[in-house]
């Protein structure tokens, strides 16, 4: 098992505690084939097998980056605590969550974890020893 905190940025730190979201409670974890994210109430769990491909991005606007956000373009999902850097995870099949009642398949998700290289490839290394033979992209 291999778990990734969430970089907090000391700016943004109450309006995401209003919101239930701290450190505690805010984490990404890769274990036995799985993805699990979880920020505050917010969760979303799928298969390595199902991230098609990873993106480093940023910097980003405050109002669009912090705290939890569905993308009214593309239906993806957001686990913002920096403005700075965060990796996107594209899915090759959508993914529901129990937060958003299970009515919005997200093709994405974006997280602004504390290490994201090591995030990446620990995604690339989940995938290789599932036999999966789709790249992993980093920026």
């Amino acid at each position: 098992m291999k778990r990734f905190e969430f970089r907090f940025d000391p700016r943004y730190r109450r309006i995401l505690w209003l919101l239930g979201i701290t450190p505690s409670r805010s984490w990404v974890v890769i274990d036995r084939g799985w993805l699990d994210a979880r920020f505050g109430l917010w969760r979303l769990r799928t298969p390595l097998v199902n991230i098609e491909c990873t993106e480093v991005s940023g910097p980003y606007v405050a109002h669009r980056a912090i705290g939890p956000h569905v993308s009214m373009v593309d239906r993806g999902l957001s686990f913002g605590s920096n403005i700075e850097r965060g990796v996107c995870l594209r899915f090759h099949e959508p993914v529901t969550t129990p937060t958003t009642l299970s009515v919005i398949h997200h093709p994405g998700l974006t997280v602004t974890v504390d290490d994201i290289d090591a995030l990446v490839a620990a995604i690339g290394r989940g995938l290789d020893a599932a036999g999966d033979d789709r790249s992993v992209e980093r920026d």
